[in-house]
């Protein structure tokens, strides 16, 4: 465990499980319209699915299996590295308007015009997907570089 971290006993699955389960009740609740899994292993996820599964139907949401996150200026891609993200939703034009914004990302990145205006874009856009406050986008797209999150569980 790392000295940053409390001395606690938290193991990781459980942990992640119950950062899922508030994020699937916020989708099903109306107060998020994408929520996002913390980045998983793909070990983690094989453990992990069948509850994940078990939440999506009680709370009649959906969910998509993202195994290569967009990166924008909410992660960094060494968060997400080598990681897979479950994508939790209500609503299908959810999940087609996430997918619209990163096939345009990858088209802009393909075309050589992705830049710092066109990262601030994308990351607006894909923050108003997660619901995030335009107070709280704005604050993010201030900080220089993406951040790796507080997790209080050891990756």
């Amino acid at each position: 465990m790392s000295e940053n971290k409390l001395k606690l006993s938290i193991d990781r699955l459980s942990f992640q499980l119950g950062m899922i389960n508030c994020f699937v009740e916020m989708v099903a609740c109306g107060v998020k319209k994408l929520a996002l899994s913390p980045p998983l292993k793909p070990e983690d996820y094989a453990a992990i699915e069948p509850a994940s599964k078990k939440m999506v139907q009680e709370f009649a949401i959906h969910s998509y299996l993202e195994k290569n996150l967009m990166i924008t200026k909410l992660q960094s891609e060494e968060f997400t590295r080598n990681k897979w993200s479950v994508l939790y939703y209500k609503d299908e034009k959810i999940l087609t308007a996430y997918q619209a914004l990163k096939n345009e990302q990858k088209e802009l990145m393909k075309k050589g015009l992705y830049n710092d205006a066109a990262d601030r874009d994308v990351s607006r856009r894909f923050m108003h997907l997660l619901s995030y406050p335009d107070e709280v986008i704005e604050e993010k797209l201030r900080k220089t570089i993406s951040g790796q999150p507080f997790v209080l569980a050891d990756d």
